[in-house]
């Protein structure tokens, strides 16, 4: 899920192109980070901090599609504007199919780039909106659904790594204590809870 309104991942590996992306979309008051091949972009885009995302559809490492396909594997849903010098149908609809939310044929007007970003990122900040969740003072996206419930580990082992329970592991304490790390301390009042013998409940004080 996009951080910030107003930042802008590019994909792209020609030094031309890229930079005609970059002076286009911070003209048009984006902040923009540059990857110049789809490992790096790929690494950028599991941080799921930008609004929008373009993606060239052939840089090095891997393929731009590969790159989305495999975001989406992962749950980011960050808007992707797939770039292209095929502009075939049976290659919009592999794009559009991949994950892909639009596709433009290079070469391309940087007005239009602008047009289409500004769309994009307007759908990313409605879904935002959609989905986002508040419990006391933490804000977070939808998986604080269980507020107030016991989450017991198998839970937790099944639905986060897809692993049946092993009661030698202790994956779930070692994730659990990052998260507490990063929410509760230096806060006025916890909200992650264990419940000895049981799991973990997240919820605020009423």
């Amino acid at each position: 899920m996009a951080g910030n309104a107003r930042h802008v991942l590019v994909i792209e590996d020609d030094a031309e192109t890229a930079e005609q992306l970059v002076d286009c979309l911070r003209t048009g008051g984006y902040e923009v980070d540059l990857s110049v091949d789809g490992g790096d972009g790929l690494r950028r885009g599991l941080a799921g901090d930008y609004v929008v995302m373009t993606v060239d559809r052939m840089v090095p490492r891997i393929d731009g599609i590969e790159v989305i396909r495999r975001l989406r594997e992962k749950g980011i849903v960050t808007p992707a504007l797939i770039l292209s010098a095929l502009g075939e149908v049976d290659d919009r609809v592999r794009g559009l199919r991949a994950g892909g939310d639009d596709y433009l044929v290079k070469p391309f007007a940087s007005q239009e780039i602008v047009a289409r970003v500004d769309a994009l990122a307007r759908r990313s900040a409605t879904l935002v909106k959609e989905t986002m969740l508040r419990v006391g003072d933490l804000e977070i996206d939808l998986l604080a659904r269980n507020v107030g419930r016991v989450v017991s580990r198998a839970m937790l082992l099944q639905h986060v790594w897809d692993l049946h329970f092993d009661p030698t592991t202790n994956v779930i304490d070692v994730y659990v204590g990052r998260v507490r790390r990063k929410i509760d301390i230096g806060q006025a009042y916890p909200l992650i809870h264990t419940i000895r013998g049981v799991g973990f409940c997240l919820r605020a004080p009423e």
